[in-house]
């Protein structure tokens, strides 16, 4: 790496002070956006707002943990570049790590090298690969989503979807083949659980499946839901 900024964003979440504060510097004199956060909801407050390419997580953060967070990203977002920082060594962990399209995974205590070495290779993906999703999704009674615009059609006619709507949606056609629970849900769209937030979910569910091709979206008793395409 040389001296220039890369105009690319960044974000670290680390608890640590001392440790965030020095990472900050460092960052700093690499590229042009950094942002910091010292838990996991505060983290995913200020990546829906400033959408970093780059994530540098800690694993043992408070409130969602690192792991869980990136997971709630990957649901709907796999081109934002991702390292874990991680006291971790075991192969249970690093398989679950590397399921989350991590760039890096760093082992603490990290060098500066070995911080460096990482984001180089960030830097390398974004600027020569792209990763695209397939455009679209053939759902059945003439309807399909976009993924690329986030926009459901049927017979060539766009469907209006309300905002948390669409954030439920998208996160469903994200996930074909999972079941999401009733909290992985409330998590993504309000990012707090809170027991009004079921009965809202209720009541958008309703609304949603009156645009949606009958029996679209089946709810597994006491679980949460699934997307039946």
């Amino acid at each position: 790496m040389n001296n220039t900024k890369y105009d690319y964003s960044i974000l670290l979440i680390e608890d640590e002070n001392i440790l965030r504060k020095n990472y900050i510097i460092y960052l700093k004199t690499m590229f042009e956006f950094v942002y910091e956060a010292t838990d996991g909801v505060e983290a995913y407050n200020i990546y829906k707002e400033k959408r970093p390419n780059i994530l540098i997580i800690d694993i043992n953060i408070p409130k969602i943990n690192g792991l869980d967070l990136l997971q709630m990203i990957r649901q709907h977002d796999h081109t934002t570049k991702a390292i874990v920082l991680t006291a971790h060594k075991d192969k249970d962990f690093l398989l679950q790590a590397t399921k989350l399209k991590l760039t890096d995974y760093l082992v603490k205590p990290i060098s500066r090298r070995a911080l460096k070495l990482s984001l180089e290779k960030v830097i390398d993906e974004l600027t020569n690969f792209k990763i695209t999703a397939l455009k679209n999704k053939i759902l059945k009674d003439g309807y399909i989503w976009n993924y690329d615009s986030e926009e459901l059609t049927c017979n060539g006619k766009v469907i209006h979807l309300t905002n948390k709507e669409k954030l439920i949606f998208t996160l469903f056609m994200n996930n074909l083949n999972s079941v999401l629970s009733i909290d992985k849900i409330i998590y993504s769209v309000w990012d707090e659980y809170l027991k009004s937030h079921e009965d809202s979910l209720k009541t958008i569910l309703k609304k949603l499946r009156r645009k949606l091709p009958n029996g679209i979206i089946i709810n597994i008793h006491s679980i949460g839901y699934k997307i039946n395409v």
